[in-house]
């Protein structure tokens, strides 16, 4: 009886060859057994409190549990007072450094006449089990996709300086069909975690109701089993590609034990058969990541009579959410101050974006991608820029400016020439010969500004009369203008007539000047 049980059905024969009246030996003859064991079995049957018709009435499972009750180490008065001891155990077994061994060391010295080693981890390793039993999930057809990163990396050798530059390998997997996706990035950064998320979603060809990220810090800024802080860019690429985030709880692998079954996957359908592979470029690696991952998701599972991509295709891909027609830049934000030059001061960038003057003092939320700045003000969105990377440099837009600002920026030769040409004839001319002088324009600009400040304040036949003196004397400074108006020289002036020179003898002939 210490052996294997028999076969219940064996054992009904036995009762009905003993109700016949045949001894033990003829017995164990006809049913290939040993007299003892047939012999154990009898008493079994006749100190038990049921009689031999009921037990052939029995079905077989409850036959065993009535001639096998159990091991009674467990009807023990030793196991009263370790059952008690149970819940301390399994607590302390969390703990640094606590093993089995030296929780049992401890159980002997307080019970000398307790369970030995072997006994004590068998009950302590039943009450385990039993109090974390595990659970069967069932996923929805284009509901989760869960995404983690491998434990072990890939590698490509740099081509210029023989460096191994080793990757980080993205993986991910739609737990209905299974449906693998993965990819080598070069970190586990924000920037790569999301562009691989991207490149997933684009493989698959839709997106699922809900992410669900192991705790990476490019997902998770602070886990908790409850309310896990999500990375607020995945947070915008859900809102962007319309779909939500729920993190798997912490310490709990169980919860995203397809992607972690995928990873082991990975290392011996993908890892193990590039091993003699060299690759001199991230895109080759990945290229050749993956046709292996399509071999994997084409090769048909076990126990099943279909392959990953097959189910993919038949259940899922049709059920998951469109892709959106833009794709997706991550967003940064800052709050920053608007200077007095109405612009703000973007440090990634060392580079300055104007805002409208009105705005100057004010606290503003900025809001770049890659390609753009936004900038908002009390709610609203005052400035749009596209972004540069020209360290030290000011993107300007003329509107945002206040109308001394934007003036001073306007000035041009022809600007001040088209405004005098407004004026008069005279003025107009005077700008344009100034203007034709061998000076740097930038130097002249103040003259007009002058000349225009002049124009305004003084009678416009006088300041005509001026320019024309202006132009006869060949001089277009503000000074000599002013001057002519502030000495009224402007009057009706009187024509001189030139006496011709007496003849003498001194008087020289053109001859004498050649």
């Amino acid at each position: 009886m210490a052996g294997k049980p028999k076969r219940m059905s064996q054992i009904k024969q036995l009762i009905r060859l003993h109700q016949q009246g045949l001894g033990k030996k003829t017995i164990a003859r006809q049913l290939g057994m040993s007299k003892n064991t047939v012999k154990a079995y009898l008493q079994k049957i006749e100190t038990g409190e049921l009689a031999a018709e009921s037990l052939l009435s029995l079905d077989e499972p409850v036959l065993e549990g009535k001639l096998f009750a159990g091991s009674p180490s467990y009807k023990l008065d030793r196991y009263d007072s370790f059952k008690n001891e149970l819940d301390y155990f399994s607590k302390e077994l969390q703990k640094v450094g606590v093993t089995r061994r030296v929780l049992w060391d401890e159980y002997r010295q307080s019970h000398p006449g307790g369970y030995r080693y072997t006994q004590f981890c068998h009950h302590l390793g039943q009450f385990l089990i039993n109090k974390n039993p595990s659970m069967v999930l069932h996923h929805k057809a284009g509901e989760k996709l869960f995404i983690d990163f491998a434990g072990k990396k890939l590698s490509y050798i740099n081509k210029e300086t023989g460096e191994i530059i080793e990757c980080q390998v993205f993986v991910a997997c739609l737990p209905h069909s299974d449906y693998s996706f993965a990819m080598a990035v070069h970190s586990q950064n924000v920037d790569d975690f999301i562009y691989a998320l991207g490149c997933c979603l684009k493989e698959i060809g839709g997106v699922p109701q809900a992410l669900v990220p192991d705790n990476l810090k490019s997902a998770i800024i602070k886990a908790n089993r409850y309310e896990p802080d999500v990375n607020r860019v995945l947070e915008d690429f859900a809102n962007h590609y319309g779909t939500t985030v729920a993190p798997a709880r912490v310490r709990k692998p169980k919860d995203k034990a397809l992607v972690e079954n995928q990873v082991k996957l990975i290392y011996s359908r993908v890892y193990a058969k590039l091993r003699n592979q060299q690759f001199f470029d991230i895109q080759s690696l990945n290229k050749a990541i993956v046709q292996k991952v399509k071999g994997h998701n084409q090769t048909r599972m076990q126990q099943k009579g279909y392959c990953r991509q097959e189910k993919f295709l038949s259940d899922e891909k049709h059920v998951l959410k469109p892709l959106p027609a833009t794709g997706f830049e991550i967003k940064y934000y800052k709050e920053l101050k608007v200077a007095q030059n109405n612009h703000i001061y973007l440090s990634n960038d060392k580079h300055y974006y104007s805002v409208p003057y009105a705005h100057i003092g004010s606290r503003a939320k900025v809001i770049y991608t890659r390609s753009m700045v936004h900038i908002y003000v009390k709610g609203e969105q005052v400035a749009v820029h596209r972004r540069s990377y020209a360290m030290g440099k000011y993107s300007t837009e003329k509107e945002h400016l206040c109308s001394g600002h934007q003036h001073y920026l306007n000035r041009s030769p022809g600007y001040y020439i088209n405004k005098a040409k407004a004026k008069s004839d005279a003025f107009y001319q005077v700008v344009k010969q100034l203007f034709a002088q061998d000076k740097y324009p930038e130097q002249l600009y103040r003259t007009c500004d002058g000349l225009l400040s002049l124009q305004r304040k003084t009678d416009k036949v006088q300041f005509d009369k001026a320019c024309s003196i202006a132009i006869e004397y060949n001089n277009y400074s503000y000074w000599f203008i002013q001057n002519i108006l502030k000495n009224k020289m402007t009057g009706d002036m009187e024509t001189v007539n030139e006496k011709p020179l007496p003849a003498h003898k001194n008087v020289r002939g053109a001859k004498c000047y050649k």
